[in-house]
């Protein structure tokens, strides 16, 4: 990946899950999404790392400056490194002088502490605010706090303190004694602080940046172990209570300034959320004739460069204890005359603003979002956070922008899922469907042609014998040979009726095609149930409720469904019963309904009743071809055959309905 080191922060996509952490965490709301993805843009970000510190699949990276600082080290220049005060709060194992000396070790000539840089710069910033006549102004260390105020609050930029930060006063201070052919490089647990070495106004100052994470890589990869070196403390000058900084309100306590809730000029702020809504109100007008003091950070103690994993009143007890040591040892005569020494150096700066402000969408725009992403109603607005942004409002706004995505509303995506898993259910079922009907016309085609083949073999012979047995039956009419003629006519019977499961056979066989005509479905109805022997225990009754008569169907095949469907519902109620027939019908299909209040088709046997040769019925009385053939039919002209039944008594009345759908064409 090509990166300059202005891309202090990016991504590596292949690692990132998409949970909207990172977009949580972002005080500037420099991450993007894109496919799921999260995109780090480069020209909003200020560097603070809050995505990297929370990003647990390490999808979030920051830009490593160790092979450039090897190279500096190999170079002829002589090397400086500038050791931020936050060091006792990462390698509180380690006596500083035993850090120091591992430095020197990577090759550095000098090392030094910035404390002395913060000394510098706190007596000038509280300095001004004393010659400010009442001027408000926000000073911040913090590279992160200035470039969110210059990208976000750009009318806010020339209320800057104009004074570098620790890490620049340093550099000057020792290229003021050593020669501005010094390479330096910082050392600290700030991530910003690489943009700020990179950036316009400095550029060409501080070389390269160090977090403590990188520093303790290029220990690791050096073999430096703090065992094996001697003690070694810090090239002059250093700082005295400068050293403090690097907790809350520790800047101002280097110059002996503490914040008054009643007569003090200072206001202090730390922390990702606290410090945007500080720049909000001062940016309102709501921090009038007063110093804003802010960090990104809890303190630098917090910084996104380190390893430690302490909580924060760890940390700050670690920089208060070694405080406490160096203040006892420190010669404050000598701190003094450095000061006189070094505090006119030059350490004005400018600060240019890079506005990054989007134009936020109007109400029309909200509105046409909040449909796409099903929030139109008040209170299905849950605020809840998920995405990443505070308000669905929020959410909304960085869709306008293209900074996020409509799928990122985790309520809105549940919803999605339901209807999806749904929509699945159906697909599957309409599929299930599909399988059985597919897998049942595969048995009827099967059968068919089996059908045929026997039929053909079997019609011929059963036509001899039936023909034979007529003759010979009439030659001994009148012989008196009674047992010959009930043996005949046993034969002629059972041939006839192996004669009509032939022609069963071949009528099966032959359902593969059908010709439609325009038809009257209740003419076709009546003219079943007419020359349909209706047992005298059986009340039937029909019931037309179709509003349009005619239908494209197949006259005589229709009629042999209906036939087969009022003979099978008479057979189940030989003790009596109601036969219904309806009639309905919409703009597409027409529905005909059999309905029988006889013994019920048992649960085990409804999915193997269209199956071709299924009976329940005793042998001699059928063939268990007529709901096969019946199916046949009515799949033949695009319709469905349903069925509901119930033999259980112990569930209610027993009885069987068969439901036909047609298409009208």
């Amino acid at each position: 990946m090509n990166l300059d080191k202005t891309h202090i922060v990016y991504t590596q996509k292949d690692l990132c899950r998409g949970c909207y952490t990172c977009v949580r965490k972002c005080p500037a709301k420099a991450i993007r999404f894109v496919g799921g993805q999260a995109e780090v843009l480069q020209e909003r970000c200020i560097g603070c790392g809050k995505c990297v510190t929370v990003c647990r699949q390490g999808a979030q990276k920051v830009l490593s400056a160790e092979e450039d600082v090897f190279r500096i080290l190999k170079s002829d220049n002589k090397t400086a490194a500038l050791l931020s005060p936050t060091f006792p709060a990462e390698f509180h194992d380690t006596d500083y002088r035993k850090l120091v000396g591992m430095i020197r070790e990577l090759g550095f000539d000098y090392v030094f502490d910035v404390s002395f840089g913060v000394d510098l710069v706190a007596r000038k910033t509280f300095d001004l605010q004393k010659e400010s006549d009442g001027q408000s102004h926000i000073t911040s260390t913090c590279p992160a706090v200035f470039s969110y105020v210059y990208k976000f609050y750009p009318d806010l930029t020339d209320y800057l303190v104009p004074y570098v930060s620790p890490m620049i006063a340093m550099d000057r201070v020792v290229k003021e004694i050593h020669g501005n052919d010094l390479k330096t490089v910082f050392i600290g647990p700030c991530i910003s602080r690489k943009g700020e070495a990179a950036s316009e106004e400095v550029s060409g100052e501080v070389s390269e940046v160090l977090t403590f994470v990188e520093l303790r890589r290029m220990f690791r990869v050096n073999r430096i172990c703090k065992m094996e070196l001697p003690l070694s403390d810090f090239d002059p000058p250093t700082g005295y209570k400068g050293g403090l900084y690097p907790i809350h309100t520790g800047f101002h306590q280097a110059v002996d300034i503490h914040e008054d809730l009643i007569d003090s000029p200072l206001i202090s702020q730390s922390g990702p959320t606290a410090f945007v809504e500080a720049i909000k109100e001062f940016s309102s007008g709501n921090v009038q004739n007063k110093m804003l003091e802010i960090l990104c950070c809890k303190g630098c103690i917090m910084g996104a460069g380190m390893r430690t994993g302490d909580p924060l009143f760890r940390r700050r007890t670690r920089i208060s204890q070694h405080m406490r040591e160096v203040i006892k040892t420190r010669d404050k005569k000598e701190w003094e005359k450095n000061y006189a020494l070094y505090e006119n150096i030059d350490m004005s700066r400018t600060f240019k603003a890079r506005d990054q402000r989007i134009e936020a969408p109007n109400s029309e725009e909200i509105t046409e979002i909040y449909k796409r992403i099903g929030r139109v109603k008040l209170k299905d607005r849950l605020n809840c956070g998920a995405c990443g942004y505070l308000t669905c409002r929020d959410h909304a706004t960085a869709i306008h922008k293209g900074l996020a995505e409509e799928d990122m509303c985790l309520p809105h995506t549940i919803e999605k899922l339901h209807i999806m898993i749904k929509e699945l259910a159906l697909s599957h079922d309409q599929l299930s469907k599909a399988k059985d009907a597919l897998k049942q016309s595969e048995k009827l085609a099967s059968m068919g042609q089996l059908a045929a083949g026997i039929a053909h073999e079997l019609n011929n012979p059963l036509g001899v014998v039936l023909m034979y047995s007529e003759m010979i039956l009439d030659d001994l009419q009148d012989s008196g040979n009674d047992e010959l003629n009930d043996d005949l006519e046993i034969i002629s019977k059972e041939a006839t009726r192996c004669k009509k499961i032939v022609s069963g056979l071949l009528n099966f066989s032959r359902k593969n095609k059908i010709t439609t005509e325009p038809t009257d479905i209740v003419d076709l109805v009546e003219h079943c149930i007419k020359t349909t022997v209706m047992p005298e225990n059986i009340e039937a009754v029909v019931s037309h409720k179709i509003t349009d008569r005619i239908a494209n169907i197949d006259h005589d095949q229709i009629i042999q469904v209906f036939s087969n469907l009022l003979r099978n519902a008479l057979r189940a109620m030989d003790d009596g019963g109601k036969l219904t027939i309806i009639t309905e019908d919409d703009n597409k299909n027409i529905y005909i309904v059999v309905t029988d209040t006889g013994i019920g088709i048992p649960e085990e046997n409804l999915s193997k009743i269209f199956e071709p040769f299924f009976t329940t019925k005793v042998i001699g009385q059928g063939i268990g071809l007529g709901l096969a053939v019946a199916y046949g039919i009515v799949k033949m002209h695009s319709g469905k055959i349903k069925v509901k039944s119930n033999a259980d008594k112990s569930k209610g009345a027993t009885g069987t309905t068969f439901t036909i759908t047609l298409p009208r064409k």
